[in-house]
């Protein structure tokens, strides 16, 4: 036995020394996210900004991602990923940076804040396909399992709850500037590790005849796009989570403040505590998944944890309790968490790797879609129906659309026919395509899969 296959699961592809620094990179990068969220509101707060200015801000980041993400997924593809997040790094540093020199020399102004947020967005677009995509380049297939969940616990334990803690740390100290400058030197340390690991060649053949670079990124989306439609298991996971996304962000996100306040008669702490409460809750959940194999019913399983991971809502509306409420979207983020543990890892073995960046944004991209609607449809559904009946129908709607899914898309027939409960420890090539070792996997042969030699031939 190694020293690796010694470890527990969960710690196994600590084992790699280049996953080792892709962690702490990564570590770095969502302390600064967490700290900038919470220093940026608190800079608009300063200037006397209201709600709409905080609004403003907060679509400059979500406009400037949903429009960088399919695009992020096409260089994901194309580009070696490390140069990808390495860049990244740099352009968020620069952008805290600014904001730190504006913020010192005392003209920082709302639009400013806006205008960098959006900046970021467009950065954090390009972030997301890179990463998933590099990471099984540099560990073996039977330990993104227990990589997805080592994210999974970062996310917020570091974004959710120490960027923010430092931040207000670094705001009660000096104020707004001083938190900019920190994270601007975070992403310092980021870009440093980053720039300390080995660059590994793109897992995709670019041979043919040259392309415009314009046309070309728009035949590859073309072909990401394709792809989607033409995987059943894949499209119908993604047209749950996008539908699953629309019943149950808005009621969390927009009724769960005026849940706890008018029936516990908590304040701003209460409601933080039921919000630490999903974060723990998905922290535990990505670290129980991660110590575990691949369950053989993945899909059913992934389907089934999403959907009844909803059902605890349904409780929210009626109680008076705090507690109840806490242990409820506990469950939640457990259930959750744990479930989106097991959609990347999907990804990252059974999608082929010439198409992972473009699927891994595209995945991505329709978890996005419909958020913003959900927020915009919660508050006026809770106030013409009630909070209570609003979390009550997406409660109960979450596991009936999971049950829904699992039976019209057939995903237990596909699950027993391609199975990934088998671990394969054994360290992977790197090099580019085919060429490079990796096994394209064969995943859908009735439903127009297409495989690394249907890519090389287009």
């Amino acid at each position: 036995m190694t020293t690796v296959e010694r470890l527990p699961r969960a710690l196994r592809p600590f084992g790699s020394s280049q996953y080792r620094l892709l962690t702490a990179a990564l570590a770095a990068s969502l302390l600064s996210a967490g700290a900038w969220i919470v220093s940026a509101v608190w800079q608009v707060v300063e200037l006397g900004g209201t709600p709409i200015d905080l609004s403003l801000v907060a679509v400059g980041s979500s406009l400037g991602l949903v429009l960088a993400v399919l695009f992020g997924g096409v260089a994901a593809d194309r580009i070696p990923q490390r140069r990808i997040l390495l860049t990244v790094e740099i352009v968020r540093g620069v952008g805290f940076s600014v904001a730190a020199f504006l913020a010192i020399t005392g003209i920082i102004e709302v639009w400013h804040i806006a205008l960098i947020s959006f900046a970021l967005g467009l950065a954090d677009g390009f972030f997301y396909p890179a990463y998933s995509a590099w990471l099984p380049a540099i560990l073996p297939e039977g330990q993104l399992l227990a990589a997805n969940g080592i994210e999974g616990v970062l996310r917020p334990s570091v974004m959710n709850a120490a960027g923010p803690a430092v931040a207000s740390a670094l705001i009660a100290m000096q104020g707004p500037w001083l938190a900019f400058a920190v994270v601007a030197g975070l992403q310092v340390v980021a870009a440093a590790v980053l720039a300390a690991m080995r660059t590994t060649p793109v897992r995709r053949e670019l041979d043919g005849p040259p392309v415009h670079p314009v046309r070309q990124t728009f035949i590859d989306l073309r072909d990401g796009f394709a792809y989607l439609l033409r995987t059943r298991w894949l499209f119908a996971t993604l047209v749950f989570s996008i539908l699953l996304v629309f019943m149950i962000m808005g009621p969390i996100e927009v009724l769960l403040p005026f849940a706890v306040k008018d029936q516990t008669g908590g304040g701003a702490g209460a409601f933080a505590l039921a919000l630490a409460a999903f974060g723990v809750g998905g922290a535990v959940g990505s670290l129980a998944v991660a110590s575990m194999r691949l369950p053989r019913r993945y899909l059913t399983l992934m389907i089934l944890a999403w959907g009844f991971g909803g059902l605890p809502l349904a409780i929210i509306g009626f109680t008076s309790w705090l507690w109840v409420m806490v242990v409820a979207l506990f469950i939640c983020g457990l259930l959750f968490s744990g479930a989106s543990v097991v959609g990347g890892t999907l990804l990252q073995r059974r999608v082929p790797p010439a198409m992972l960046g473009r699927v891994s944004s595209l995945d991505f991209f329709v978890s996005l879609a419909l958020m913003p609607i959900s927020m915009a449809v919660a508050g006026p559904v809770g106030e013409s129906i009630g909070i209570a009946p609003a979390f009550l129908i997406a409660g109960l709607a979450a596991p009936l659309l999971a049950i829904v899914t699992l039976a019209f898309a057939r995903l237990g027939r596909d699950e027993l026919a391609h199975p990934l409960d088998a671990m394969i420890d054994a360290e992977p090539v790197t090099g580019a395509g085919t060429a490079a070792g990796f096994e394209t996997p064969v995943d859908e042969p009735h439903d127009s899969d297409e495989t690394q030699t249907d890519l090389k031939n287009r």
